[in-house]
């Protein structure tokens, strides 16, 4: 979506996440959040949301809708983590199903199709689908690979046949596995009552098992690692208290087994890991920096690279996002603070994964060049 917006030239009108400021994480936006938005800006075009997240957090996608469509806007929803949504009764609302316009799909992450897999859901009549044909072939290769779409239609004839039945033994495993996780000394699976009520997300997908090391003393970062070296797994999620391991239609009770031994194994492994070094995680308020230049015109305007220990107060002409789960902390075009650059340096020095930066080692930022504005 950042990319979006660098390629455009749009003007955006950010949302508010609802943070939860104890767990230190974010959910998606409210109805209200929107309406709010709608209301203080009215030539706004139209709406985009995530759901679910990473986290398996969901929005109240139906309100939202009602919200744009009463002004005769679009909503768009990234619905990469939710390729599995519309099978079962027991998962949240798909976004088609909810009202939406357009929705984007990755079924590589939840569904069956190779890497790259994802789709377009288009309906209604507030965009054409000629003109999303037109946008989509801007970005589109012309040398699609058959594999992919193969993928593609395979998932969609296997969901169409049988998509209630996987889905719902993924729901049952999932279960099952959430609760031999709780009973780990030292872990916690976050459930419906972590996730949602007042201030938080409207909707829950049960299969991110997104488990909290706050118990451990460990964070997620370490974990992972551990896992990756000695278990041979790989966590869909992590950050600095957090690890997520996804449970799919593809899961059986001998790949979860592995993943509960290997939990075992951490927790007896966390007693001699190294002190967790800090991740200094700002206040919500702490991580919103103002936009001050458009996306665009910081991203392809004249910049240079600042030491980062002076680069607050500078306008950042790159993105800056720790993965996973992939979402920005810095994007072109806002004003940099202190807090943000220190979460940054300390989740580095903390095992944070940082792809985007032009310098890994974030010894440097890149930001708008002095008097280009």
């Amino acid at each position: 979506m950042v990319s979006g917006l660098i390629l455009s030239g749009i003007e955006p009108v950010w949302v508010e996440p609802r943070w939860d400021a104890e767990r230190k994480l974010a959910h998606p936006p409210s109805a209200e959040d929107f309406e709010r938005a709608f209301e203080s800006h009215p030539d706004a075009r139209g709406a985009v949301v995530t759901s679910p997240t990473p986290y398996g957090g969901c929005a109240a996608l139906r309100a939202i809708a009602e919200v744009c469509h009463r002004r005769t806007r679009p909503l768009i929803v990234d619905e990469a983590w939710g390729a599995h949504l519309p099978f079962h009764a027991d998962l949240p609302s798909w976004a088609m199903d909810a009202g939406a316009d357009i929705c984007v799909t990755s079924i590589h992450k939840m569904g069956s199709g190779l890497e790259q897999g994802s789709v377009f859901h288009l309906q209604g009549d507030l965009v054409p689908p000629g003109l999303l044909g037109m946008r989509a072939d801007l970005l589109g290769t012309t040398s699609p690979s058959v594999l992919i779409f193969a993928g593609l239609d395979g998932w969609r004839r296997q969901m169409a046949l049988r998509g209630e039945e996987l889905m719902g033994g993924a729901l049952d495993l999932a279960a099952e596995v959430r609760s031999a996780i709780e009973e780990i000394d030292g872990l916690h699976v976050n459930d419906r009552g972590d996730f949602c009520g007042p201030g938080l997300s409207d909707d829950f997908d049960p299969l991110p098992g997104v488990i909290d090391l706050a118990g451990l003393g460990i964070t997620g970062f370490q974990a992972a690692d551990w896992l990756r070296e000695h278990r041979h797994i790989d966590a869909h999620l992590v950050d600095h208290r957090r690890i997520g391991m996804q449970i799919t239609h593809g899961d059986d009770r001998e790949t979860t087994g592995q993943l509960l031994e290997a939990l075992s194994d951490l927790v007896r492994a966390a007693r001699d890991l190294p002190r967790a070094p800090r991740v200094e995680v700002p206040s919500p308020a702490g991580l919103r920096m103002e936009q001050v230049v458009l996306p665009r015109d910081a991203f392809f305007g004249p910049a240079e690279d600042a030491p980062v220990a002076r680069a607050a107060g500078r306008i950042a002409a790159e993105m800056i996002t720790p993965y996973p789960p992939g979402i920005p902390a810095v994007l072109p075009g806002e004003r940099l603070t202190e807090p943000v650059l220190a979460y940054l340096r300390t989740g580095l020095a903390a095992g944070m994964h940082l792809p985007d930066p032009t310098d890994p080692e974030l010894d440097t930022v890149r930001v708008v060049a002095e008097g280009a504005r």
